[in-house]
């Protein structure tokens, strides 16, 4: 990894992060070479913001396909809000909106143990889901069309993470499982469309990310799970609320 590089990126985000206001991708665009060079990126705006805890954590994991690399990023905890959430000034550049499931560790997880997981042992690490809804903010003017590598730099283009009130967690019949999103006046129905088929399938690929280096993920972390409705747009004065059919709710006012 090229560590200039990495320092640009980072500055870059830090930069526009300090100032409420979006920052070029184009001259950076070739900047990060691969997910590790992203990742250092976003080691270094933690670091930078004091947002690293030594207690439970909150996360962002997924991806598009069972057969993509799937990408993580921990949430600054400041950002992490319980529903009913207001905005209060809060410097969103864009409004994104990501209707998802998150779902909390009950008991903590070594790189060792995580080394070995497969997806029934890590559901057995879970103790509980909530509807969750990630708003998708980005440092970058191209917001969703900047360079993969330099939105997984950007906490994979996070905004905002509001949660729902948490229920004991058992696996459903995802396929079948029922989303509905309002906007504003616009609403949307989605059925089955979580992009892994189930919120839970990504663990232990996120379980090995958060625990390399020798790090622990504690009791009580939460990761939030990826989206079933795409990147649905959002305004100033929405009031946006997500209905997952026998889990629950959650709601934030712009």
């Amino acid at each position: 990894m090229n560590s200039d590089q990495i320092d640009a990126v980072a500055q870059a985000i830090i930069r526009a992060r300090r100032e409420q206001q979006c920052v070029d991708a184009q001259s950076l665009a070739g900047a990060l070479t691969t997910p590790d060079a992203s990742y250092a990126v976003q080691d270094k705006v933690a670091s930078a913001f004091g947002w690293q805890t030594s207690g439970p954590g909150f996360w962002k994991s997924g991806g598009p396909s069972r057969q993509a690399q799937l990408t993580h990023a921990q949430l600054p905890v400041e950002g992490v809000w319980n529903s009913p959430a207001q905005t209060e000034g809060w410097p969103f550049t864009w409004r994104g909106i990501e209707a998802e499931i998150a779902l909390r560790l009950g008991r903590p997880v070594d790189a060792a143990e995580a080394a070995a997981l497969d997806s029934d042992k890590a559901s057995a690490l879970i103790d509980a889901m909530a509807v969750s809804i990630e708003v998708v903010d980005s440092r970058w003017r191209q917001y969703t069309d900047a360079p993969a590598l330099l939105k997984l730099a950007d906490l994979q283009a996070h905004g905002a993470l509001v949660l729902g009130e948490w229920i004991p967690y058992q696996p459903r019949d995802w396929a079948s499982q029922r989303c509905h999103v309002r906007i504003g006046a616009q609403e949307f129905e989605r059925r089955g469309t979580h992009a892994l088929g189930d919120p839970a399938y990504g663990l232990p690929a996120w379980l090995r990310h958060a625990t390399r280096e020798g790090r622990r993920v504690e009791a009580g972390t939460v990761v939030t799970t990826g989206t079933w409705v795409g990147i649905l747009p959002a305004s100033a004065g929405d009031l946006v609320t997500v209905e997952f059919e026998g889990i629950g709710r959650a709601s934030i006012q712009f």
